[in-house]
């Protein structure tokens, strides 16, 4: 089944249940998606990234950066940087995070996953970057 964008965890204490990760598509709590996506304290929603597409030429990819709708709300923010490690996440990105007291890890998404399924709590959030 596709995504409608509106899917919400129900335990936030447990992590969801994240399957078949392969290019271009994630499978979260039986739900697929076939865009980038955002958790954020047990709701999934996809990845905005129109306020960072202008950066595009730039890094040869649209990058990561705080236009977005960043889930800032949290101690750890996990991100999935792509399949292949090609999501640029800009120094500006970087240094919010660290201005708002959150740790950022980046990993190829196969691993970002792994990371934070793991290590899943209340304030911990994600972005899967779910192609290149």
């Amino acid at each position: 089944m596709l995504s409608s964008w509106s899917s919400r965890i129900t335990e936030n204490t447990n992590p969801p249940v994240i399957k078949n990760l392969k290019f271009g598509s994630i499978t979260i709590n039986g739900t697929t998606y076939e865009k980038d996506v955002v958790i954020e304290k047990g709701v999934i929603r996809q990845r905005k990234k129109g306020p960072s597409k202008p950066l595009r030429g730039k890094y040869g990819h649209t990058p990561l950066t705080s236009t977005e709708k960043i889930p800032w709300n949290c101690d750890t923010l996990v991100i999935g940087i792509g399949m292949s490690s090609r999501l640029p996440v800009v120094d500006e990105f970087k240094k919010k995070a660290k201005s708002k007291g959150v740790v950022l890890i980046l990993l190829e998404t196969p691993k970002a996953v792994k990371y934070f399924t793991k290590n899943y709590g209340p304030k911990t959030n994600a972005i899967f970057h779910i192609t290149c």
